[in-house]
């Protein structure tokens, strides 16, 4: 068993000051200086995760994901492949908290696929960020977030939408087409990609 250990984490860059007490890591995922990763964290392949950093254990990191220096990822997080965390971002998972005085469980918060996070972002506990959405740099999210959103501000309000290529979506009517070929149809349940 601790040979299998052992291997597995040979193919995984850790820095010599990270403290890294899972074995559940991704090949190809790169662990900075001064990050901490606790026992039973999740981190998927070909992650990048950068230099003071603090992953709880009962948080799941995708694939390809990069989580910039100075964030902190709590228990309940779920974060999926594709998926940017900017410096600094911040994410809660206790609404009522006191000092030792802890739920009997944390509430989940979803990152969906490909999301990106501003530096700076505040991100409140049980909300859902959707896939492709974008957190402008600052922002304080109180609400999910739908697919293909932008947002920003405090609260975060819909400011626009953006493309998976990150370039703003405009609409004719209920269609559009991006510069990249991608094409996105709004529906009432939000913006869905047809192309």
């Amino acid at each position: 068993m601790m040979d299998r250990i052992k291997n597995k984490l040979e193919r995984v860059y850790i820095h010599d000051r990270a403290i890294v007490e899972t074995d559940c890591i991704g090949e190809g995922t790169r662990i900075w200086a001064f990050a901490h990763i606790l026992k039973g964290a999740q981190v998927g392949k070909n992650c990048n995760i950068c230099d003071h950093t603090f992953i709880e254990g009962n948080v799941v990191i995708g694939n390809n994901v990069t989580i910039k220096s100075g964030a902190y990822l709590w228990d309940g997080l779920r974060i999926e492949d594709n998926v940017f965390i900017g410096p600094n971002a911040t994410f809660t998972n206790d609404i009522r908290p006191r000092s030792k005085v802890y739920p009997a469980e944390f509430i989940n918060t979803h990152i969906r696929k490909g999301a990106s996070i501003g530096a700076n972002a505040t991100v409140l506990g049980g909300i859902t960020l959707g896939q492709w959405a974008m957190v402008g740099a600052g922002s304080v999210v109180t609400k999910d977030v739908s697919d293909y959103v932008l947002v920003y501000g405090a609260p975060a309000k819909l400011q626009g939408y953006i493309c998976e290529c990150c370039k703003n979506i405009v609409f004719k009517n209920s269609l559009a087409e991006c510069v990249c070929g991608k094409a996105y149809q709004l529906k009432k349940s939000g913006l869905v990609r047809i192309k």
